[in-house]
């Protein structure tokens, strides 16, 4: 079982933590220290104004609509 997770480093221990996981072949790290948000960044751009900003009511109603029509 293989999962990503995304974690913010609060105190620079941890670092030393978790690359000691990784030597023991526990986890596998991802090293671009530098820019933590740049697996991002490349996709904000590209869908950015995609989506509009629903309310939740509005929202609730369109799911409702495409429930029905599976049914």
């Amino acid at each position: 079982m293989r999962q990503t997770v995304t974690v913010d480093i609060i105190n620079e221990k941890a670092i030393n933590l978790l690359m000691d996981m990784e030597r023991l072949e526990l986890i596998s790290l991802r090293k671009n220290w530098d820019d933590s948000s740049a697996a991002n960044n490349g996709n904000v751009g590209k869908y950015k104004g995609g989506m509009q900003k629903q309310s939740i009511e509005l929202v609730d109603k369109q799911l409702d609509e495409l429930r029905g029509g599976w049914e």
